[in-house]
């Protein structure tokens, strides 16, 4: 068994935004010389968010309304208190996430069709990292 550990580094222009990290996590995959295992895809900011799903637009625009939906910005979040003002951002992070595992198989992603990894955004415009470890033999 053998482990492989690369860090991404994000510093997004928007507040809130998502990312399509696939590409970058198959390279990380392919470089580990690992060919039977798993990739774990880890936000460390528990206001940002690692996820599988569809490249498309419309579903973006979707997902967007219904976290706002569920947790909107609030100038009264208990959280606010501490002087922080992402409260929102905490809770976006619960609904989606902060890590996904993803299988490997014959030195390459073994995704489903359709399915992409993304890096949310929920508090940005500064520097974040996710942590990218590929385990198996």
């Amino acid at each position: 068994m053998k482990s492989h550990t690369e860090y991404l580094w994000f510093n997004t222009d928007k507040k809130r935004e998502f990312v399509h990290i696939t590409p970058t996590v198959r390279q990380i995959v392919q470089q580990s010389g690992i060919t039977e295992g798993f990739v774990l895809v880890s936000a460390m900011h528990i206001t940002a968010s690692v996820f599988v799903n569809d490249l498309e637009q419309g579903l973006f625009e979707d997902i967007w309304e219904w976290l706002e939906g569920l947790s909107p910005f609030r100038e009264d979040y208990k959280h606010h208190r501490t002087g922080e003002d992402n409260g929102d951002a905490h809770l976006k992070n619960l609904l989606m996430h902060h890590q996904v595992m993803v299988p490997v198989t014959e030195g390459d992603l073994d995704l489903g069709p359709w399915q992409e990894i993304f890096y949310g955004e929920f508090d940005g415009r500064r520097r974040k990292r996710v942590v990218v470890k590929a385990i198996g033999i």
